[in-house]
This record gives C-alpha cells, sequence and structure tokens, in this order.
C-alpha cells in the first residue's frame, strides 16, 4: 500500500505556509488540524505496516502452502479404527529413506531407489494438550500388512507376519507409500491415526540447520566404518565420544549410524533416535515456540515433507505444532513397541502391547494419570456404558469360538460366559493353531460395532477384520478362563499405567543426553 503524501507533515517536500500560499490569513480551527496531521500520518503509517505485514505473512503462507505435498488418501483402509478410538490425537511420523529429489545425496543409493521407511513412530497427544508419548516401531518388527492400494488402482491381499517397513514400499515406488504404513499401524494399535507426517533425508538436515544444531552425545568414538560396515578399513573419526552440537549432514549420520554402538541392531539405534528427537524438542522450545520461530521451521519442513490431506495447508500444520507448544518436555515420554528378537527380526510381545495401546485408548500415561482433559468428549462403542445390572448385553449377537490354545476346554468356558450375557454360539472347536498369545476377535462387513460388544468380556482382545459375513472369538493364553459367567461383566477398567516393561524402559524430552543411547554393550 502506498502512503498519501498530500498527508505529509512540513520539512518533508511540501510547503508549510497556507494551503493556497501567499500570506493570507488561515482559516478558522486551521491549527487544529495542523496538530491533527503528525497522528494522522501515524495512523495511515501503522494501517500500511499492518497492510504490508498481512500481505509477507499470506506470501509466506502461500508459499509454505506450494511446498507441501499430500499422500492420496484414497489409498487409506476403508475399514478403519473409529475416530473415537481414542480421546487425544494420534500423529504417524515416518522417516523415509527415499532417494529422490537430491536425497540420493545425503544418503546414498541411487536416485531411483524404492521408497523405504527408515525409522517411525506413533506420536499420542493426550487430551489435555500437556502430556505426549511417543512409541518408536523398529522397522524390522513382524506385523500384518493389510490390503494395500499400488499405483494402478488395484489392491494386494493381506500379508502376515511381514517385516514392518515392507508397507511403505508396497508399490515400489520411489516416493514410498504412506498410506499403507497408516494402515499398517491402525491396524497394528487397533488407534485411529488422525495425521501421518513424512520426512524424507534433506527435510530432516535441513531442520537441524535452521535450529542451529542440535546437542548429542556418543558413548564412544565413532568411525566411518561404524557407518558403513563394508568398508576394509574403519576409515577416519566421525564424532567423538561425548556430548556434541550436530546438523545437516552429521545430525543425519548421528541418528543413522547403526554399527560400533550397543549390539549394532536396527533396533539398537532407536535409542539414540529417541535422544535426538527429545534433544530437538528441546532446542525448539527453548528458542521460543512462537509463530515467528516456527514459520522458518516450517518453510524447512515443507520443502522435503509429505503429509496426509488433512495437514495439507500452511496454516493447519503450523497450527497443529502451536498446540503442542504447552506440553511440558518431563511430560513428553519416548518409549518402544514391547518386543523381542525372533532371529534377525523383531516380534511383538503381548499381552504388553495390548496393554499399551489400551493405555492410550484411555489415555492413561506411564504413572497411570488420567490425561483425557477437557477435550476428551469422544467415546467408543466398545468402552460404553454397560447395561443397567453392569453386564453386556449379546442379544441378537451369534458368535464362534475357536481355541487358539494347549489348554483344553477353554472354548466351552468362553462359549458359557458368552451364553450366559445373552450371545448366541453357532460354534466351538480348536483354532488352527494353538500358539495364540493375545485374544482376537474377528468381524465381518458392517460388524465392527458387534465384534466390540463381544470384546468388552475379554479384556485385551486385538479386533481383527474379515471378509466374511460372522463374528469369530479366537481365543488366546491371555484368556484364563477363570471369569466366572453369572458374574457381573461390567468391561474393564482403564488400565492404571502402560505395562512396566514399558514405562521401565521410557525416556523423557529432558533426560540426561548421554544416558541409555542403545541396547547391549557400550549403550
Amino acid at each position: 500500500m502506498t502512503v498519501d503524501h498530500r498527508t505529509a507533515p512540513a520539512g518533508r517536500g511540501r510547503q508549510a505556509g497556507p494551503p493556497h500560499g501567499g500570506g493570507g490569513k488561515r482559516r478558522e480551527g486551521g491549527g487544529r488540524d495542523k496538530r491533527r496531521r503528525p497522528l494522522r500520518t501515524a495512523l495511515m503509517a501503522a494501517l500500511a505496516i499492518v497492510v504490508l505485514g498481512a500481505a509477507g505473512l499470506g506470501w509466506i503462507y502461500f508459499s509454505l502452502n506450494g511446498d507441501i505435498d499430500t499422500f492420496d488418501a484414497g489409498g487409506l483402509s476403508t475399514d478403519r479404527p473409529d475416530a473415537g478410538s481414542s480421546k487425544g490425537e494420534n500423529v504417524l511420523v515416518i522417516g523415509s529413506d527415499a532417494r529422490t529429489n537430491g536425497n540420493s545425496a545425503l544418503g546414498g543409493g541411487q536416485a531411483d531407489d524404492i521408497g523405504r521407511s527408515d525409522t517411525a513412530f506413533l506420536l499420542h497427544v493426550y487430551a489435555d494438550h500437556k502430556n505426549a508419548i511417543a512409541v518408536s516401531l523398529p522397522r524390522d518388527t513382524l506385523v500384518t500388512i493389510p490390503p494395500c492400494r499400488l499405483p494402478n488402482g488395484t489392491w494386494t491381499k493381506t500379508r502376515t507376519g511381514t517385516q514392518f517397513n515392507e508397507a511403505y514400499s508396497v508399490g515400489e515406488t520411489a516416493e514410498g507409500n504412506p498410506a499403507c504404513t497408516q494402515n499398517t499401524v491402525e491396524k497394528l494399535t487397533g488407534l485411529r491415526v488422525d495425521h501421518t507426517v513424512v520426512v524424507d533425508f534433506k527435510g530432516f538436515a535441513s531442520l537441524t540447520k535452521v535450529v542451529g544444531g542440535v546437542e548429542v552425545c556418543l558413548p564412544q568414538n565413532i568411525y566411518q566404518g561404524d557407518l558403513n560396515p563394508h568398508r576394509a578399513t574403519k576409515g577416519k573419526l566421525l564424532f567423538g565420544k561425548g556430548e556434541q552440537t550436530v546438523s545437516g549432514q552429521r545430525a543425519l549420520d548421528y541418528v543413522r549410524i547403526r554399527h560400533g554402538i550397543g549390539d549394532g541392531s536396527d533396533i539398537g539405534r532407536i535409542k539414540r533416535q529417541q535422544a535426538f528427537v527429545g534433544s530437538l524438542i528441546k532446542k525448539v522450545k527453548s528458542d521460543g515456540l512462537t509463530p515467528g520461530k516456527l514459520l522458518p521451521l516450517a518453510k524447512a519442513a515443507t520443502s522435503s515433507m509429505t503429509v496426509d490431506p488433512g495437514l495439507g495447508t500452511a496454516d493447519k500444520l503450523i497450527s497443529f505444532a502451536m498446540s503442542l507448544k504447552d506440553i511440558d518436555l518431563h511430560n513428553t515420554r519416548f518409549v518402544t513397541i514391547p518386543w523381542r528378537y525372533d532371529g534377525e527380526r523383531v516380534a511383538i510381545v503381548e499381552p504388553d502391547a495390548s496393554a499399551l495401546w489400551g493405555a492410550l485408548k484411555a489415555d492413561r500415561t506411564i504413572d497411570g494419570k488420567d490425561a483425557g482433559g477437557a477435550r476428551g468428549t469422544k467415546t467408543n462403542a466398545a468402552s460404553a456404558s454397560p447395561s443397567a445390572d453392569g453386564r453386556v448385553s449379546g442379544a441378537g449377537i451369534a458368535v464362534s469360538v475357536y481355541n487358539g490354545t494347549t489348554t483344553g476346554g477353554l472354548a466351552s468356558t468362553a462359549a458359557a460366559m458368552l451364553t450366559a450375557h445373552g450371545f448366541t454360539v453357532t460354534r466351538t472347536a480348536n483354532a488352527v493353531g494353538q500358539n495364540h498369545t493375545t485374544t482376537v476377535v474377528q468381524y465381518g462387513p458392517g460388524m465392527r460395532g458387534q465384534a466390540e460388544t463381544v470384546a468388552r468380556l475379554f479384556p485385551g482382545a486385538r479386533l481383527e477384520s474379515l471378509t466374511a459375513t460372522r463374528v469369530n472369538v479366537v481365543l488366546g493364553s491371555s484368556y484364563t478362563g477363570d471369569r466366572d459367567p453369572s458374574a457381573s461383566a461390567a468391561p474393564s477398567a482403564a488400565p492404571a499405567a502402560v505395562p512396566t516393561s514399558v514405562a521401565h524402559d521410557s525416556r523423557t524430552a529432558d533426560a540426561d543426553l548421554c544416558s541409555d543411547l542403545s541396547y547391549g554393550s557400550g549403550g
């Protein structure tokens, strides 16, 4: 906007005399007009600044919007957990090692290589927006990958016992498949993922530069051979032992180091990645989580970021980031899904994992605190109020019961309990396999509500979709059969806390940088 210089005060290139020149007498009130001119000028200048500032902010937002890439939501499953499956928000963060868009220069490999997920964690922001927990999902974890949409529009078949990071590679495209990874996480956790964010090498490196570096710690000296075990020699020193600040390529090298620390495993470096993210959050918060500080961060991030359509505009992205400003560092926790080694892969430990997801659904923190907050108004059919007498009503619901354990008579015991609550048990039999640890309630299209009602009688049970129109209960060893069928079957109370095994292994965003940096020796 251009200021009207006809209102400029004397001394700024304008004659100071009467409006028409000469020495004539001023009109009445002329003195008051002159006194008002500086105020009018200041107001006009302020207005110009506001307009120009708004235009500049608008340009920044427009620029950010042009940088944000979104993935196709058409690839998301049609059989997703209910929107009310938890009170808080769940954000899936994927670190991609895709080599497109100049990333091969930072991570090696071919520019047209298949996109893979190098790391992933599910961030649960509690409804009180004062607590958050990030659950790391090891890339080698054996999971069930549900049907995923291919680039040609067809859908794959369900794959069981598959490595987690293969979900991102379904379709074998250079940019990867975020929707398939989101579907897999929802299938695994029973939690609805509200948003998904993918950050590649370049975006990660840019973020660390914008904040002026991130403080990290190494338990020992690290050489080139630790980053690339195929080297014939250990090479030159990359990182010295102890605390230091890293950014750009060095920050990327730090979070990717696997060999030479602890047990040298992929899951071992998760500890350092958690420590790094905590340190990054600490740095951002110490600089001040304001729009002025967020804009440079957003500019760096969006240039190499892919998000779901729900975060596909700059205002939505920044608004979400600002909603996290009241979460204290000590209330920001990092954990890893309960796991054990299964050969060269990682297996999920039950019932600990199911208990963890149950705690998040109930918005319970590690120490058992209810963090539902004022925003915790969403409900879930599986945790709805029971009938007036505290019992679960199974009227009109037919169920088949299968014993997935080696404990004899367990299916009959469960069938008796279900019948006592009004369910119609159509069949009892042994399952195909007798090594189930977690009870699974399977359901066909449009029958999720019935399955959730059944699951209320089996604490810790996991839901699983079927193509057939029926409801099955496959009993795992987590069901002991000691529930009295005639007793009240009120839903089990929300878990007091996440499992002890998970809580014991957690770290906070303000934890000592040099502590607990790996599994095994040297950590």
